[in-house]
């Protein structure tokens, strides 16, 4: 299985941080942010990996991580996304990293407690389709949002206004290679963006998407208020913990 990481985006809901660098490459604690989703794959076993960004400062990417010596790999795989056309839309730019095998994608936001070990190997043991990643919030209309009927996954709904739960679809998604097929056939949201919604949604009608709730604490970063969410959690408990 590969993974790959999505970065780009120009971070707006973050300015004044975010005029002279990437959102991503901020500090949670006492890490840059891009740390901890490639932390969260290789702690999976996942060490092909490929980072996708873009705006105006993709390079200090590069600057930072290298070849990713420092997280026991031999090699990073980069990719520029020009302008915002969705997670979706960043994504298709793996195509052909991905070479028909299992991916795993993380948003380069996403900072969990634990690790995904059970999630991925449980989707290699799935003979296609997708898994997704779900999480109890308090602020559910900011996510993606599963409804779950007897233990059943029955929607996905994109920011909704009145939650048909508390589920919220986290940023770490599983694929057979199938994905790249259904963005090609997904539309620009009213955003103007290839949503990331709409691939799960095509996946749900296949019939082939699987679920699983994470364990421990899960939080995006990409506001001021989960920004700093997000160093005070790993500072009190740590990040990407094997056990």
């Amino acid at each position: 299985m590969k993974g790959i990481i999505l970065a780009g985006g120009l971070g707006t809901r973050l300015n004044p941080l975010t005029k002279i660098t990437n959102k991503h490459l901020l500090p949670i604690y006492d890490k840059p942010m891009i740390y901890y989703p490639i932390q969260t794959l290789v702690n999976a076993g996942i060490k092909d990996i490929m980072v996708v960004t873009g705006g105006n400062y993709a390079g200090d990417f590069l600057r930072l991580l290298g070849n990713g010596r420092e997280f026991g790999l031999s090699h990073i795989h980069y990719a520029y996304q020009e302008g915002e056309g969705g997670i979706a839309e960043a994504l298709s730019l793996a195509a052909w990293f991905a070479e028909g095998e299992k991916i795993c994608v993380v948003l380069g936001d996403n900072i969990i407690e634990k690790n995904i070990i059970k999630a991925v190997k449980d989707f290699e043991m799935q003979k296609n389709g997708a898994k997704i990643l779900l999480k109890e919030v308090p602020d559910p209309e900011r996510f993606g949002v599963a409804e779950i009927t007897n233990g059943k996954l029955r929607s996905i709904e994109e920011k909704p206004k009145a939650p048909k739960s508390n589920l919220a679809v986290i940023g770490i998604y599983l694929y057979d290679d199938r994905v790249f097929y259904f963005i090609k056939g997904i539309k620009p949201s009213d955003r103007g963006e290839l949503e990331i919604t709409d691939v799960n949604n095509a996946y749900l009608k296949d019939g082939t998407m699987t679920w699983e709730t994470l364990n421990g604490w899960w939080t995006d970063a990409g506001t001021f208020e989960s920004l700093l969410r997000a160093s005070i959690l790993v500072s009190q408990t740590g990040a990407n913990n094997i056990s």
